[in-house]
């Protein structure tokens, strides 16, 4: 027994065997010799036809304004807080939940515009929309 030397058994073997790769790959051919004609015959059943057309409810919007002197209008018309506040609960409770389009005057303070946000979420009306003007 000498040291330093090897057999020629003790190799590092580098190669891959490719016979058990040949062997799943022919087994998975087979499978899908066999399971693809299985899969193209369907069984034909006359199902009865239906007419139906979803319901396209759209919701109210609303379209509050704020003026430049801080009042609001609803809609077009002017509406004192109070006023706005009522509106609003009674929109809220409607099914579906209408939007708020909110449009304040370049001139106005912020205040207005987040004293009209917050009366709009105490009713639960969940949908604002900030309605501005394009740049020209």
């Amino acid at each position: 027994m000498a040291f330093g030397t090897q057999d020629s058994t003790d190799e590092v073997m580098n190669e891959i065997n490719m016979t058990p790769l040949v062997d799943v790959m022919l087994v998975l051919l087979i499978i899908f010799i066999i399971t693809v004609p299985a899969m193209q015959h369907s069984v034909s059943v006359d199902l009865p036809q239906a007419s139906v057309q979803p319901e396209d409810i759209k919701p109210q919007t609303l379209r509050l304004s704020v003026q430049a002197d801080g009042s609001y209008a609803l809609d077009g018309a002017a509406i004192d807080d109070a006023a706005l506040e009522q509106r609003l609960q009674a929109a809220g409770l409607q099914e579906p939940a209408p939007e708020l389009h909110l449009s304040g005057d370049k001139n106005v303070r912020y205040e207005r515009v987040a004293q009209a946000m917050a009366m709009a979420q105490r009713a639960g009306v969940r949908k604002i929309g900030f309605v501005t003007n394009p740049q020209p």
